[in-house]
């Protein structure tokens, strides 16, 4: 059968995939803005703390503010105000030069105040002295801090998400796997490959699928074996009369009759004959197409050219063609013999109705590493490309061509060829001037 690619735009699997993706990052930006917010939050919240325990620090260094002295200064290097709130009494605890004008009318306790163009966050608090004290950080800085300390706890999403996604991506990889391989399994098999298809690996999902896939080949595999008994029944039923008319035909042609009836009867005799050649490839097809009797053994090519040769080189001298085997070469194949006489036959034969008189018909095998390489080459009128997939199809016949045959021989080739796991290949015998025709046979090496 063709191949074709499983894996689809469509597909379960691509769409099991961006789902569980889109789900996981929804998700992951959800809880990102959530665990952010909470961050910078907390962060603002612990500098708040830290706002209070400078201005415990400070309120028992009051003595040193009043003398102008600078509190300890903070640990991370922020600037920090630290100053009673009076005219001109201003420190920073990194920078004692810094002043900072404060409104006079601040409420105890912690708040936002505007100064300028900056903002910033001032704790006033009331000293046992009755004096109040304010400490005071910039807002952009606080800001700067706790979004560093908010982006921090986000670095896990963002390690741990693409990777998240891999892992999903993977999981339903092998998780969908059997189904795959049964895809595959299906895909890779031949048209008279109606076998059922094995369910022990697959989901409970999918087991009603599979088991509805094999009531189905079951039904096709019936009917099309009803077609074969048919045509094999028919072709023997009809055997019979046409032995008794052609013997007929015989003891007719034995008598004394005048010119004209021995012309009609040579042509009563010349269908009979092209009848009963339908029936024997009707009946070579049938048996091609069945799946019983057909034990592989070891099979040398040459052996089978010298049998099909011994039996068709009288057709062959007939119309005075040139035919034998190119080359000593043999090699063996791993099939049921007849079925490789079968093909051959039909090879040569065709090759000889086809061929003009005077023609060459050459049979040749050539051995490659994995491969052995069986051809039959003629030159004759070959067959154009656009009909070379047709000419596998029953009773098929080129348009313009009026040699006789009953359009069964390719077919029959093909049949086994596709059963004992070999390929056909047409091919012109002069690709120059496109004309003779080379089929050539691969088969795998044992």
């Amino acid at each position: 059968m063709d191949g074709v690619e499983v894996e689809v735009p469509v597909s379960l699997r691509s769409r099991l995939s961006l789902w569980v993706s889109l789900v996981i990052l929804a998700v992951a930006l959800i809880a990102g803005i959530f665990s952010f917010v909470a961050a910078f939050e907390e962060a603002n919240e612990w500098q708040d703390d830290m706002l209070g325990q400078a201005a415990i620090l400070s309120g028992r260094q009051v003595p040193d503010i009043n003398g102008d002295s600078s509190p300890a200064g903070n640990s991370n290097g922020d600037h920090i105000f630290v100053q009673l709130i009076k005219p001109g009494q201003t420190f920073l605890g990194n920078n004692p030069d810094a002043r900072l004008e404060l409104p006079a009318n601040l409420t105890e306790g912690i708040q936002t105040v505007r100064i300028g163009e900056d903002s910033y966050r001032v704790l006033v608090k009331t000293l046992g002295t009755g004096e109040r004290l304010a400490v005071a950080q910039s807002t952009t800085e606080r800001d700067e801090m706790a979004r560093d300390s908010a982006l921090r706890t986000l670095l896990p999403f963002l390690i741990l998400v693409p990777l998240l996604l891999l892992i999903v991506r993977r999981l339903i990889r092998l998780i969908l796997k059997p189904v795959v391989d049964v895809a595959n399994e299906i895909d890779r098999r031949g048209e008279t490959e109606l076998h059922p298809v094995s369910h022990e690996a697959l989901p409970a999902e999918i087991t009603p699928f599979v088991a509805a896939i094999n009531r189905l080949l079951r039904r096709v595999a019936q009917s099309m074996a009803k077609e074969r008994r048919f045509v094999a029944d028919a072709a023997h039923e009809l055997r019979s009369p046409l032995t008794a008319l052609s013997l007929q035909a015989e003891h007719l042609a034995s008598a004394e009759l005048p010119v004209t009836a021995r012309e009609r009867l040579d042509d009563l005799r010349g269908g009979i004959d092209r009848s009963r050649d339908l029936l024997d490839q009707l009946l070579a097809l049938a048996r091609a197409q069945t799946d019983f009797g057909h034990v592989a053994v070891s099979v040398s090519l040459q052996h089978v050219f010298r049998h099909v040769l011994e039996d068709l080189m009288p057709l062959a001298e007939d119309k005075g063609l040139d035919i034998g085997v190119v080359g000593d070469t043999d090699a063996e194949v791993n099939a049921c013999e007849f079925d490789v006489i079968t093909l051959v036959r039909n090879l040569v034969t065709n090759a000889i109705n086809f061929t003009p008189p005077g023609g060459r018909i050459d049979l040749s095998v050539e051995k490659k590493h994995n491969e052995i390489i069986l051809r039959v080459k003629d030159n004759g009128p070959g067959i154009p490309e656009k009909e070379r997939e047709r000419v596998f199809d029953p009773f098929y016949r080129i348009l313009g061509n009026d040699e006789t045959g009953s359009g069964l021989g390719l077919s029959i080739v093909h049949t086994i060829a596709v059963r004992i796991g070999a390929v056909v290949r047409l091919e012109y015998s002069n690709k120059i001037s496109g004309a003779g025709l080379c089929v050539t046979v691969i088969f795998a090496r044992p």
